[in-house]
């Protein structure tokens, strides 16, 4: 005699299960550095895009220290991602990695001819205020 088949609303956990799920502080830090990475991988594929057309073919692209460094990162990034997501709750830990948004726009002007302007910096605090509040609600 088989099983019956399991309805697809009993596959989903329930919301006594998912509220006695929380997300390890682990998962956090490891998403907090996953934002600095990625912010870093961002200005170094902005560095590498300066030297791209500079020379011939696919060496000088992959001679492109910048470019190849960034694109180090965004890997590293990614497999520290996939260990955060493993034990903690995704509408938790995926918002935070608009924080890298903070990072590149904060450090930008250390490295390009960018600026800080009052619509930047109040984007930034709506960001972070949005990340707080996300993860303020995911505690209740």
């Amino acid at each position: 005699m088989s099983a019956p088949p399991m309805d697809a609303a009993a596959a989903v956990s329930t919301p006594a299960k998912a509220a006695s799920q929380s997300t390890p502080a682990k998962s956090i830090a490891l998403v907090l550095l996953c934002t600095v990475i990625g912010a870093a991988a961002q200005i170094l594929l902005r560095m590498g895009a300066e030297f791209i057309g500079s020379g011939e073919g696919i060496v000088s692209l992959l001679t492109n220290w910048p470019l190849m460094g960034g694109y180090v990162c965004l890997g590293a990034n990614t497999l520290l991602l996939v260990i955060a997501l493993r034990e903690g709750q995704l509408s938790v830990l995926y918002p935070i990695i608009a924080l890298t948004y903070v990072w590149v726009a904060v450090l930008s002007p250390m490295f390009f001819p960018d600026s800080l302007n009052a619509f930047k910096v109040i984007g930034i605090f709506l960001v972070v205020g949005g990340v707080s509040l996300i993860g303020a609600g995911s505690r209740r």
